[in-house]
């Protein structure tokens, strides 16, 4: 089953939310509250990545069901998904003594078996519990936090699979309709103003991670069933231009109007990034330079996700605990976003590339051996 070609713009622009989060983390080191934080809605890049998965899903595998097995899809994900969720867990473990603070007082306390443990369990996307948690954060993932995202992933591709690929428009809209309801409701009478949140195995957090994902993801898939794709000039900077703005927007409202920020990150979520994504399907890309860059984007962007995490654990507490302004730790923040680059592509090249073609030709092969058994079984006499 021959794969089909990318949306290249689609896959920059995931690219450019990426890299907009590795900034974000890296400010929110500075931080003191939500209103001074630089690139105030770069957590709303998630529901962005949701949102797109949705679209590309649909168009990757919604007429491929005929010759497909739900066992088939679910091992083309994994074989798309985890091994890069591997490397990012062997880095957080790698980095986690070196990320020691006041910050996570308890770091210092681990016993190697535990840390194993944790790096083991992370492998397969378990999550884990408040119990299990050694750094103090509650992640479900600790050594690599941004983990919590792949997980609500996994679970929307399995419902995909086993039901919701099967609705009509009718029925997907509806449930896109509803989810998009919820999601409006909390965000504008959330406690904290806004959407973050998502990464602990609480039923607090675990409301929060579903609401974020029901909506973008399904969609997504509505987005690419019902809309006609047109041609738009230039698509890849005006998008490109649109999300940096929607994810570098001030904190919109006060303490005494938490419900306007709420507001804003629904609306973007739930009107402005399928916009986004319509109008980067539309595009082309026209000259070598675009593509490359676009390419480029588009290779980094998943593995610099799952892997930046364990440097932004280092450098907040170097800033933490010596009590570092932005302007003292400029240099070092390029560094790190910078190194978190570097380790990304190195991790594609050298790793996820690799790997994922040899699991490839292993899936194509008992494929092939399948369908051969298959052939010659003796055809049953009426």
């Amino acid at each position: 089953m021959a794969s089909k070609p990318h949306y290249p713009i689609l896959d920059a622009l995931r690219g450019v939310a990426a890299l907009t989060v590795v900034a974000f983390h890296i400010f929110e080191a500075h931080a003191t509250s939500p209103s001074d934080q630089i690139i105030n809605h770069g957590y709303l890049a998630v529901d962005f990545f949701f949102l797109l998965s949705g679209f590309v899903i649909g168009y990757a595998y919604d007429d491929r069901w005929s010759k497909m097995s739900v066992g088939n899809f679910l091992r083309r994900r994994v074989e798309r998904l985890q091994p890069m969720v591997i490397i990012g867990m062997v880095i957080g473990a790698v980095c986690f003594y070196f990320q020691a603070s006041s910050v996570w007082p308890v770091i210092a306390t681990v016993p190697s078996w535990k840390l194993l443990l944790v790096m083991v369990i992370g492998f397969i996307m378990i999550p884990l519990p408040p119990s299990m948690d050694i750094r103090g954060w509650n992640e479900t993932y600790p050594l690599n936090g941004p983990g919590w995202s792949l997980f609500y992933e996994y679970v929307v591709n399995i419902l995909y699979a086993l039901f919701i690929r099967k609705l009509s428009k009718t029925l997907l809209t509806i449930l896109v309709m509803l989810a998009g309801a919820v999601l409006i409701q909390y965000a504008v009478t959330s406690a904290s103003g806004d959407v973050i949140g998502g990464w602990s195995l609480e039923p607090a957090q675990l409301r929060v991670g579903f609401t974020r994902v029901m909506y973008p993801f399904f969609a997504g898939l509505l987005l690419f069933r019902t809309v006609r794709l047109t041609r738009v000039k230039n698509a890849f900077q005006w998008c490109s231009l649109l999300l940096l703005v929607i994810l570098a927007a001030p904190r919109i409202g006060g303490e005494q109007q938490l419900w306007m920020n709420g507001l804003y990150d629904s609306l973007c979520i739930v009107f402005l990034f399928p916009l986004i994504v319509y109008l980067g399907a539309s595009g082309e890309l026209i000259t070598s330079t675009s593509k490359r860059w676009c390419k480029f984007l588009g290779d980094i962007s998943y593995p610099i996700y799952i892997t930046h995490y364990p440097l932004i654990y280092i450098y907040t507490a170097w800033v933490k605990d010596n009590k570092i302004s932005l302007q003292e730790g400029y240099p070092f923040a390029l560094l790190v976003f910078v190194s978190a680059i570097a380790i990304a592509y190195a991790c594609l090249k050298w790793y996820d590339e690799p790997v994922r073609a040899w699991l490839q030709k292993n899936r194509v092969a008992r494929e092939t051996n399948s369908i051969q058994r298959e052939k010659k079984k003796p055809a049953l006499i009426k």
